[in-house]
């Protein structure tokens, strides 16, 4: 009976002892694996975004793993400056400073294998920068930088005429939208650069660069012209070409105005002379080819009296030559009856 209830005893020590080891096996294997260390890793190179669109910003755990439940961060210069933080398993917007708020979701497709992307709307100029991709379980933390840089690419340089002075035409380059400050430079159509004016680069309240420059353009000089705004830092650029016609120069020289306008004067005086004396002559060549139908219908008239004229007279002499013969014919006839009437 004792052995029985001493055995009992033992199993219940021995099952006391086993419960303790799996517990205490449970508890450190968990520990283990919160403990697991990780890297956060990001792009290997700098994230490059036209001033006006969306930026996104992967960055991803190694070796992988689930990041549900840990705390996903992102700053700049201040950990607690927040760009976007994921924490408790949902997005935590209320706790971001108020230049990202409304302009920052975090896409989560990829996490339980521990991948995000930060998606940051219509990138400015001031987003430039670093950004610091932050991870922490309850045991440890990892982080990654990550280099954002905003591009602007402006509108195409507009060419315009400002004034005439200096023997010459004042051409004012602008074009506006470009970040970093851009480089500007006026060309000939053979690429050589020209020198310039003046030269003005500002800077929005967006951050955004406007551009002008201007070149006296002189007859003597290149004619053709090109304008070219460029970004040295992403080799991009645009540029405009402009072609200055001979009579835009006359402006710059006001005696040339007054020769040109003479000599279309004198050119007007003339071609109308010589169209009111062209048009006198076409009509006294008219009345000549007039009057001298009217003289040849005249003629033609006469000489038609005439012959009718001769043919009447033509007639007349056929009559009296007719009558004559029949009053002879009378005559001899009576005659001859008289002669008849005498015979015996």
């Amino acid at each position: 009976m004792k052995m029985r209830i001493s055995f009992h005893s033992h199993c219940a020590k021995g099952n006391l002892s086993l419960s303790s080891y799996l517990i205490f096996f449970f508890t450190v294997h968990v520990s283990t694996l919160e403990s697991v260390n990780f890297k956060v890793i990001g792009p290997d190179h700098p994230i490059i975004v036209s001033a006006g669109e969306d930026a996104l910003l992967p960055c991803h755990l190694s070796p992988s793993m689930s990041a549900q439940e840990m705390e996903v961060r992102w700053f700049q210069s201040k950990f607690s400056e927040l760009v976007h933080l994921y924490q408790h398993g949902k997005d935590q917007a209320e706790k971001q400073i108020s230049k990202y708020q409304g302009r920052t979701e975090l896409l989560k497709d990829g996490i339980v294998d521990g991948r995000v992307v930060l998606r940051i709307c219509n990138i400015t100029p001031s987003d430039g920068g670093q950004f610091i991709c932050f991870f922490r379980s309850s045991s440890f933390y990892g982080e990654a930088t990550l280099e954002l840089k905003v591009a602007g690419l402006g509108s195409a340089p507009r060419i315009s005429i400002d004034s005439y002075q200096s023997g010459g035409i004042h051409m004012v380059c602008e074009s506006a939208g470009w970040y970093p400050e851009p480089q500007v430079q006026w060309r000939d159509l053979k690429g050589q650069h020209l020198p310039s004016l003046t030269e003005k680069i500002s800077q929005h309240d967006n951050g955004l660069f406007e551009a002008q420059i201007s070149i006296i353009v002189t007859e003597t000089s290149s004619q053709d012209l090109s304008c070219s705004v460029r970004n040295s830092q992403f080799n991009q650029g645009k540029e405009s070409v402009v072609y200055i016609a001979d009579p835009f120069f006359l402006r710059a020289y006001p005696w040339k105005v007054a020769v040109y306008i003479l000599l279309v004067v004198v050119c007007l005086v003339t071609c109308t002379a010589s169209y009111f004396f062209w048009k006198q002559h076409e009509a006294k060549a008219a009345h000549v080819a007039e009057r001298g139908k009217l003289v040849a219908d005249l003629e033609e008239h006469i000489s038609e009296k005439e012959r009718l004229q001769d043919e009447l007279r033509l007639r007349r002499a056929q009559i009296y030559e007719v009558h004559r013969e029949y009053e002879e014919l009378q005559t001899f006839a009576q005659i001859k009856e008289k002669g008849n009437g005498h015979d015996p």
